[in-house]
């Protein structure tokens, strides 16, 4: 398999009748354009796309090809509310294991299999392409920070070393491997500990363990520690400190030749200098408080460079990776972190909030998550950037979404905040994408995971490599699943997997029948 997130980018090799998502404009008149891939939601043809989608992977899997995905999408000129291709199922096989005929008979095959099941429009391609996880490869300490963003200095920094949802996470023992928290548990009853779920292949990485059940049941067992944050975020938040206090630095300097330039107050002189060296005074003065916070900052976080110091808790849980026994064939992909209580600031727990403050202002917020005023009667800034996680997003919500879009279209919106890329936003796919899982992540089998498009081509991707684990919720909170993995770009294609949260809610109880979420904290 592919090193996630490598260089071996998914690219269309073959198409039956060129699918008009890859038309390319010809011509001296001809402009370039960038393709956006859409969500499609049809609630009359998600049976029919299940039993449809099954007999094409079927039929692939009789030809001995080693397909790695197949998504149903819709394609759309970037900046354009219409798609111009209403449907086209796009199938991954992995890079440099098909040959031209069998792709040809492939994409021809699936077509015709589409449109005999009643999707006139269909159409289909293939592109090379593997499923990644989005796991990176690359004596107890101090507690995790508090956080609180209203009063906190650098706040943008510090939550990086708090217990605040999109916590990085790592393997002690394989600490080149990445990922992210997803939410905080109770066991119920007396039993006062705290678990963190992040997936199986973060925890217990399928290259380094046995895939198999993970659980301790009593202290005598060895344990796996997980640290917080991982060796990666550590090194790139403390290289964003310095790297503050440089461009602090350079401002000071910038601001001083100014000042020189302004003089000495005279008696008399231009009120505009006046003004203008009242700000830049004050500029300066920021700047060098700002130098002071930042300074204080790093050396709290300086004394836990080894990774022994920054150690929150032990795999509690870590269910193999294989594939679900219910209908909708869903892959398990879970473990449970129980917490070390005394790494914990208990008093300043935030609970199950995501911060999706980073990088992005409030006003930025609404306007992308609620960017039609006639769909804005429920719009609520979360109060200091912290989204409570509170309610489930069911299936027929998935199917059925009431939020409108940029471009006026109905449509499930979600932001995420991960270890590696924190806030980001997508739109949820409306029917389910099937992945062929290989060794040597776990199984050999094909699951169904839901697909997150990336919300727009002026936005980032939804998931890098290190994202793997944190919850994706909708607008209000409402927890929509978690992210495993991701495939792309191509063709404009940049596409997350999430398992949906009631598949995952129903794992949980069925071995921990107590378990429920932290609760909320007022």
């Amino acid at each position: 398999m592919a090193t996630p997130w490598d260089s071996a980018a998914s690219r269309t090799i073959i198409h039956p009748h060129t699918p008009t998502f890859l038309d390319v404009p010809t011509g001296p008149e001809a402009q370039p354009f960038i393709r956006e891939a859409r969500p499609v939601y049809n609630a009359k043809k998600v049976e029919s796309w299940l039993s449809v989608g099954q007999a094409i992977w079927n039929y692939i899997d009789s030809l001995e090809i080693e397909w790695t995905f197949i998504n149903p999408l819709a394609y759309a000129n970037a900046g354009e509310a219409e798609p111009f291709c209403s449907f086209v199922v796009v199938i991954g096989v992995k890079p440099l294991t098909v040959s031209f005929s069998h792709a040809v008979d492939v994409a021809t095959t699936a077509q015709n299999m589409l449109i005999c099941a009643g999707f006139a429009e269909a159409e289909a391609a293939v592109v090379e392409g593997d499923k990644t996880y989005s796991v990176s490869q690359a004596a107890r300490g101090p507690q995790l920070l508090s956080f609180d963003p209203l009063l906190d200095d650098v706040r943008e920094l510090r939550h990086l070393f708090s217990s605040t949802l999109g916590l990085s996470i790592s393997p002690f023992k394989f600490p080149h491997y990445a990922g992210t928290g997803s939410l905080y548990y109770q066991f119920g009853g007396d039993d006062k500990r705290v678990a963190l779920l992040t997936c199986a292949h973060v925890a217990c990485p399928p290259l380094e363990y046995p895939n198999t059940d993970k659980i301790i049941t009593n202290p005598s067992q060895s344990r796996e520690e997980i640290i917080s944050p991982g060796p990666g975020a550590y090194d790139s938040a403390l290289k964003a400190l310095q790297a503050d206090v440089d461009r602090q630095i350079r401002s000071i300097k910038i601001r001083d030749d100014v000042l020189v330039m302004l003089g000495d107050p005279m008696l008399n002189e231009d009120a505009r200098i006046t003004k203008r060296r009242t700000e830049h005074l004050l500029l300066v003065d920021g700047a060098k408080e700002r130098i002071e916070q930042v300074k204080e900052l790093l050396n709290v976080v300086q004394d836990r460079v080894d990774p022994s110091k920054r150690a929150i808790g032990f795999v509690l849980h870590c269910e193999p990776i294989e594939v679900s026994s219910g209908p909708r064939r869903f892959t398990k992909d879970w473990a449970l972190i129980e917490l070390y209580n005394d790494m914990i600031d208990w008093n300043a727990f935030r609970g199950n909030r995501v911060y999706v403050a980073a990088r992005i202002t409030g006003p930025q917020y609404g306007e992308i998550m609620w960017p039609q005023a006639a769909d804005s009667a429920d719009y609520k800034y979360p109060a200091n950037g912290l989204l409570q996680a509170y309610g489930v997003v069911q299936e027929d919500e998935l199917r059925n979404p009431q939020h409108l879009d940029i471009y006026n279209q109905k449509c499930l919106l979600v932001v995420k905040n991960g270890a590696t890329t924190g806030t980001t936003f997508g739109r949820v796919n409306g029917l389910e994408s099937f992945i062929r899982h290989y060794p040597p992540y776990g199984i050999d089998e094909t699951s169904t995971e839901i697909a997150v498009l990336r919300y727009s081509k002026d936005y980032p991707r939804f998931s890098e490599s290190g994202d793997s684990g944190p919850i994706v919720l909708d607008r209000t909170g409402k927890i929509v699943g978690v992210l495993t993995g991701g495939v792309g770009p191509t063709d404009g294609t940049d596409i997350s997997y999430i398992t949906p949260y009631f598949d995952i809610h129903a794992q949980l109880t069925a071995k921990y029948p107590s378990i429920c979420l932290y609760p909320v904290i007022n």
